[in-house]
């Protein structure tokens, strides 16, 4: 069996180490002075694409509620003033002209 790996799993999580040189990476790329906007941006950006998620699976959960409810039994009546209509045509004389 041919066993598929995500390329960013081969290497493995960032641990401590890595951590530390990519936030010295983007201290030096930012600066000290636009972190703290770039992390509220980041902040902001991510619960924008949770809610987003959230609305999404919430959407596809009711959609699959609905397409799995059992039908709903109709009972249907008997259509009488139909019947008593048909009846009354056939009595009454035809007119001729």
């Amino acid at each position: 069996m041919i066993e598929t790996m995500n390329p960013l799993l081969a290497f493995g999580l960032p641990s401590g180490p890595d951590m530390i040189v990519i936030s010295i990476l983007v201290l030096v790329l930012f600066g000290a002075k636009k972190l703290p906007v770039f992390a509220r941006s980041l902040g902001r950006s991510m619960g924008e694409f949770r809610k987003a998620k959230e609305e999404f699976e919430s959407e596809l959960n009711s959609a699959a509620d609905e397409s799995y409810k059992a039908p709903e039994k109709r009972i249907e009546t008997p259509k009488v003033a139909e019947a008593n209509s048909v009846k009354q045509e056939s009595a009454a004389p035809a007119k001729a002209d």
